[in-house]
């Protein structure tokens, strides 16, 4: 598969279109995750609280006793928001290594511009969370660097960050952000951050890449738009003879992005990863841009509970 270097650590060579595991619950991630390696993933998007890395490293552990060779693999983790305090990081980082059963990660990233007390994993009310005035952002970041330097990651990025809270964090890296994972597809192409990630060398990682049908009803609206409905979208992959699913991949990895869909079966992972060996026209992708309605589905609203310090608008200011 194709990869994308790496401009903080020239060395790495991330693939181009990775599995995303939010919302495998009950152990579906063993056997997804089992699947994806044998069909061809190199890149495999993990986090703290999609509270299923104990059963990605079984399937991990699996292909490792088959021969399998770690440094083939790229593996992502996200640091949760109760661990912000720079006492918390490393412990936080070596626990998802215990999970996964490896020794390093590729990439580790603070998964939010928020905090919460320490132990709480989701937050009930406002009473939960710190403000981020008394965690900043900064002395998390010092944190991670010290996680690089003691090789339990080879390289440290940030998740749902704005241009603005980029540059920020910037002005005072000894390392510098090597990823920013945020949400992307049609719908919301975020032209202008890809612009100024492709400007600094930071790598573009988008989630959500198909819409997110499954996402949690708390994070849904009525008013949510379907990506799989729109017309434009059908028309296009009909003429090419494809799913909509590998005319929205092939975008992305055309953009210069690095899109991680999430699915746990055999035949879609299949066509997803075929999407990767998907050319599209410039006419194509010209047409593809004009669906944009500047729509989230992951708009971070979720947040926003009496006596909470966060307001969406201001997370993505």
């Amino acid at each position: 598969m194709k990869t994308v270097n790496v401009a903080s650590n020239p060395d790495l060579n991330m693939p181009v279109l990775g599995l995303g595991t939010w919302k495998m619950d009950d152990g579906v991630a063993t056997g997804a995750v089992k699947t994806a390696l044998e069909i061809g993933y190199r890149h495999i998007d993990c986090a703290a609280i999609y509270l299923n890395e104990h059963d990605i490293g079984s399937a991990f552990s699996d292909w490792f006793s088959r021969g399998g060779n770690r440094d083939d693999l790229w593996i992502t983790s996200k640091l949760w928001n109760d661990c912000h305090q720079p006492e918390h990081v490393e412990d936080a980082i070596k626990k998802s290594l215990t999970d996964l059963q490896i020794d390093e990660l590729d990439l580790y990233l603070i998964h939010w511009p928020i905090a919460q007390k320490h132990g709480v994993i989701r937050v009930q009310s406002g009473a939960d969370f710190l403000p981020i005035s008394t965690v900043p952002i900064d002395a998390t970041w010092q944190a991670m660097e010290n996680c690089v330097q003691k090789g339990l990651c080879k390289s440290i990025g940030v998740s749902n960050f704005s241009q603005s809270k980029l540059q920020s964090l910037m002005k005072v890296a000894a390392i510098q952000p090597a990823v920013n994972q945020v949400e992307a597809h049609p719908f919301f192409p975020q032209d202008d951050l890809l612009k100024f990630c492709n400007d600094q060398g930071i790598v573009f990682t988008g989630y959500s890449p198909l819409g997110s049908g499954d996402r949690p009803d708390r994070m849904k609206l009525d008013t949510d738009p379907s990506l799989f409905d729109d017309p434009l979208i059908k028309s296009l992959a009909t003429a090419r003879q494809i799913t909509p699913g590998q005319l929205m991949l092939a975008w992305a990895i055309a953009r210069g992005t690095v899109p991680i869909p999430k699915s746990a079966n055999a035949s879609r992972l299949k066509e997803n990863l075929a999407a990767a060996d998907i050319s599209l026209t410039q006419d194509e992708l010209a047409q593809i841009a004009s669906v944009n309605r500047n729509w989230r589905f992951v708009n971070g609203k979720f947040w926003e509970m009496e006596g909470s310090p966060y307001l969406a608008d201001e997370i993505w200011a």
